[in-house]
């Protein structure tokens, strides 16, 4: 979906009103000086999480087990209280990881624990839950979001298969503390989700510069999202795996430039895929010494991408089946090759 250019001006200026909300957002992030790390709240939730999410599926990506927890370990002490993880992650290796990681030193109570729900019925969501607070080795999951939100009838089946049901349920039990869900493909999908009779407390998209030009979730999700405060999870930042996503490797942007721009947008975090300690120490840098771009650098880099975005090729999660997880494709009945 391309935009057309006399709208670019009104996307930054925010005409419909939401900027305020936005601003505000971006305005009261705790400085890096008090929280080892600049932080901002998560939407309706009312905590404060960290600009940096440790990615699940990277930080597990390596083989070496004592490596992963390591680097953990490291994330926390550089400030990163937010950890992403799913059901599905690595056949639930990345989610038995992290728990190892957090029985350390009694760390689990440092952070804000998120992890994802695979399934769409009552059932499998329940059995999805017990076996991600068996694998974390905690009693309760901060955070727990529908995961893939990413076909039409995702959104139907969430709440006519019972999904829905047992969140509320798990949240009620004292197993949950706050929902939401996640999606890569189209805003379209989250706003029919955001539509649902359920109050969310978070929603994770993809936050990147090449977003604002094709099937725009900043443009036409983030808004909703802010005016309903359901917190804002940012992902897909560089376009892919770092530090060489597609943003960077073919499209000539910087990890820099792409992970400030990302941060000058009303997200309450932008998780990050991280598999060493040197992209650890580099991400946590750039966050420490973040100040927001002015409307006009962010224009001028939207100006800088705009041809080369309008049609999807360097965002293939929204535009190809490339990054839809093979569970989900299963679920759906596509073919999941190998």
């Amino acid at each position: 979906m391309d935009v057309p250019r006399s709208s670019r001006r009104e996307f930054l200026a925010g005409a419909t009103g939401w900027t305020a909300l936005a601003e505000g957002l971006i305005a009261d992030t705790t400085p890096a000086s008090a929280t080892g790390l600049p932080m901002r709240v998560l939407g309706r939730t009312g905590v404060r999480v960290s600009i940096v999410g440790l990615g699940g599926w990277h930080f597990a990506a390596t083989k070496d087990e004592n490596e992963a927890i390591r680097l953990v370990h490291a994330a926390m002490d550089e400030g990163i209280n937010f950890l992403d993880n799913s059901w599905d992650y690595h056949g639930g290796r990345a989610e038995e990881w992290m728990g190892k990681a957090l029985a350390m030193d009694n760390r689990r109570q440092r952070v804000f624990l998120m992890t994802k729900n695979c399934e769409r019925d009552y059932q499998g969501s329940m059995k999805n839950l017990e076996e991600s607070l068996r694998r974390l080795r905690t009693d309760y999951i901060d955070l727990w979001q529908f995961h893939e939100i990413v076909y039409d009838n995702d959104p139907d089946w969430v709440f006519e298969k019972g999904g829905i049901r047992a969140a509320i349920e798990a949240r009620k039990q004292g197993k949950v503390r706050f929902i939401g869900f996640t999606g890569h493909k189209d805003p379209r999908i989250h706003l029919k989700m955001l539509a649902k009779p359920y109050q969310w407390d978070t929603a994770q998209m993809p936050i990147n510069p090449m977003d604002a030009w094709y099937r725009s979730f900043q443009r036409e999700v983030v808004p909703v999202c802010l005016k309903k405060n359901v917190g804002v999870i940012g992902m897909k930042g560089l376009g892919g795996s770092y530090p060489q996503g597609m943003l960077v490797a073919r499209a000539g942007l910087s990890v820099a430039e792409c992970l400030r721009y990302a941060w000058s947008q009303p997200v309450s975090v932008q998780v990050v895929g991280i598999t060493s300690m040197e992209q650890l120490r580099e991400v946590a840098e750039l966050a420490r010494n973040f100040r927001p771009m002015t409307r006009q650098e962010q224009q001028a880099l939207l100006d800088r991408v705009r041809e080369a975005a309008g049609d999807g090729r360097y965002e293939l999660f929204k535009s190809t089946q490339a990054f839809d997880g093979s569970h989900h494709r299963r679920q759906h009945g596509y073919e999941v090759k190998g």
